[in-house]
């Protein structure tokens, strides 16, 4: 088998296309929850902590007096404490929500109907009626 068919047959199995399929999706949720995060609750956050933007959070470790993460890291070593809880904050919310979607995928697999066993093939069937007509 050569390489090109063996990487065919690998690449159009039903598993990879649906773990393609599964990162684009989980990509562009979480540029959503990235902007969720970012847009709207750490502004909160940050209101909450006294009106500042909460990414800029940072300690300089260089002995610079920038006022903003960005001025910040061009001048030297910073360490940016807010954005990386913004990146945790962002991390939490995806893990639930992917918690609360594969629970509600298990309640759905639980609760639908279990499938009717398959019929016998007809020599069983026919296997059986022999038995019980010489049984009697």
């Amino acid at each position: 088998m050569s390489i090109v068919s063996e990487f065919k047959e690998f690449a159009l199995k039903g598993n990879v296309m649906d773990l393609a399929v599964g990162v684009i999706i989980g990509a562009a949720f979480g540029k959503i929850v990235d902007s969720l995060v970012g847009d709207i609750i750490m502004p909160v956050i940050g209101k909450i902590l006294g009106g500042l933007d909460y990414s800029n959070y940072f300690l300089p470790l260089s002995g610079q007096t920038a006022t903003t993460l960005a001025e910040a890291k061009k001048a030297g070593a910073v360490l940016a404490y807010g954005n990386f809880i913004t990146v945790v904050l962002n991390f939490v919310i995806l893990a639930f929500i992917i918690f609360l979607m594969v629970k509600q995928m298990n309640r759905l697999k639980r609760s639908a109907p279990p499938p009717a066993p398959a019929a016998p093939p007809e020599e069983v069937v026919l296997l059986r009626e022999i038995r019980d007509s010489l049984k009697r």
